[in-house]
């Protein structure tokens, strides 16, 4: 047992920016709600101080739920047959870019399953007419595992991000969630061509996906420290009911919200959205995540007809309202805060900014 409180290593975690693999697992394994109020204390102040009041708002546009992985924790894995499929075509890819763009989004998601119909070619097209639309906007893409060379396409096509979540840095854990044609290897060399490629990269993982330890959390945050990416998403587990994980516990939104907190305190310039997992355990949660030291939110511009469709876990928030809405309750909500949604495309700060 290390002989310092968690107060004093979250003090120490905000000076030095990191902590030992023993420290981590203390904190992970026995914090209190006085911990991470104190944590979210400062990583709020943190994250003011470096972004004042401003929270950027993304765009995600849910362009496919075909997938050809069989992730066990994933609602839209391929042997669910009880998902309604659902391709979207360039033409409502881009009149969700054009909603967007009238609300005051500057940057738009394109999120989707591993789907062999979207090749290199047909993105790449789709890309370059966002781009002459809005050359004023970012385009992020989250699109799973793909070859170096696709990525360097897509990223001459003019995306400027790409979203990859590592799920965990132990790769028993990783099997554990992954099918045995998935591996842990190819995900951090796909992480690590991002990133040679030139893409603001963002990783992250699941809070509380099943098998997961205080050291498999102390073994991600050691990663995301040596990764260093722009962006970190992450959530908490909510089971999907046609999942071999359907029986298993969901994770704690108080862990995320801590975790959240410490993320910020260790990479404090990093891209943190306050995700909508955190939305649908908790009614607040995103609200509780800008308070966190979140400084990212992701409504969601897919097509109100495919929203039902598009579920990786149960009970997935705001599948029922409208993005005018959705974005007018959100500025409402992080107004009453004493934040703004900046309508910048919200890029990463580099240590020379």
């Amino acid at each position: 047992m290390i002989n310092i409180t968690n107060i004093e290593l979250i003090d120490k975690l905000n000076f030095h920016k990191q902590l030992s693999p023993d420290e981590w697992i203390q904190l992970f394994s026995d914090y209190s709600s006085q911990d991470r109020k104190y944590a979210a204390e400062l990583a709020s102040a943190l994250t003011k101080k470096i972004f004042g009041s401003r929270i950027y708002f993304r765009g995600i546009i849910e362009f496919t739920n075909i997938c050809k992985n069989d992730c066990r924790y994933c609602g839209i894995r391929k042997s669910n047959t009880k998902a309604v499929r659902y391709r979207l075509t360039k033409d409502e890819i881009l009149s969700c870019c054009e909603e967007g763009y009238s609300l005051g989004y500057r940057t738009f998601v394109l999120q989707g399953g591993e789907d062999g119909y979207f090749r290199d070619d047909l993105l790449e097209n789709i890309i370059k007419e966002i781009k002459t639309c809005y050359p004023d906007c970012a385009i992020t893409l989250s699109l799973g595992e793909r070859s170096r060379a696709s990525y360097e396409k897509l990223y001459r096509a003019g995306a400027d991000r790409y979203l990859l979540r590592h799920e965990t840095a132990d790769s028993s854990h990783y099997s554990y969630l992954h099918p045995e044609d998935l591996s842990f290897e190819n995900r951090m060399q796909c992480l690590k061509d991002l990133k040679e490629t030139g893409f603001q990269t963002g990783c992250g993982m699941m809070i509380g996906s099943p098998g997961q330890t205080a050291s498999m959390l102390a073994e991600d945050m050691k990663f995301l420290k040596e990764f260093n990416p722009e962006m970190i998403g992450i959530g908490p587990f909510i089971p999907h009911s046609e999942t071999p994980f359907a029986n298993e516990p969901g994770g704690s939104v108080s862990l995320t919200l801590f975790t959240l907190s410490l993320i910020r305190l260790m990479l404090p310039k990093v891209l943190l959205p306050a995700t909508t997992a955190l939305g649908s355990l908790e009614k607040d949660g995103r609200i509780s995540g800008i308070l966190a030291g979140c400084n990212v939110i992701m409504p969601n511009l897919s097509p109100a007809a495919v929203r039902k469709k598009y579920l990786l876990y149960d009970n997935k928030a705001d599948t029922d309202i409208n993005a005018e809405d959705s974005i007018r309750l959100i500025r409402e909500r992080v107004g009453k805060l004493g934040y703004t949604l900046s309508s910048e495309r919200g890029d990463y700060m580099s240590d020379s900014e």
